[in-house]
């Protein structure tokens, strides 16, 4: 259950994110926004990092895990600075159904690459939210 918390954590963050993200967007480039978010997250991780006593994982970090995690955070680099661009540019509401069309993708990819079984259940449900995120933006 306590997954569940920090799912709902994270859904009520990444809202917030999106509104305070596109209110300090006024005025500057995305790509500025970005770069400062990058700041306030890496300075945030790297305190949990050290108060929580994680630090001492560091050297037992495999080559594998180095090489999935660089390539993870170029595609987190890449997505806020496309999310960024498209908030500066397009309504909130809009922007953030794309956004989280990404579940869609994201359980398509999970299938194709990680061989998660897509049950009967999963594949309506991205249907569903692929028709809702269509009713959304158009």
């Amino acid at each position: 259950m306590t997954w569940f918390l920090f799912a709902l954590g994270a859904a009520l963050f990444a809202a917030l994110t999106s509104i305070l993200a596109k209110i300090g967007l006024e005025g500057i480039s995305s790509n500025v926004a970005t770069a400062i978010r990058t700041i306030v997250i890496l300075a945030m991780s790297w305190g949990i990092v050290f108060f929580t006593g994680s630090h001492n994982q560091l050297s037992s970090i495999s080559s594998k895990n180095w090489w999935f995690l660089i390539a993870s955070g170029i595609a987190t680099g890449a997505s806020w600075l496309c999310y960024f661009k498209a908030l500066q540019i397009g309504d909130v509401s809009k922007v953030v159904a794309i956004d989280k069309f990404s579940l869609v993708l994201t359980i398509i990819l999970s299938a194709i690459i990680l061989s998660e079984v897509m049950t009967l259940k999963v594949i309506v449900g991205c249907l569903l939210i692929t028709a809702g995120t269509l009713l959304m933006i158009l």
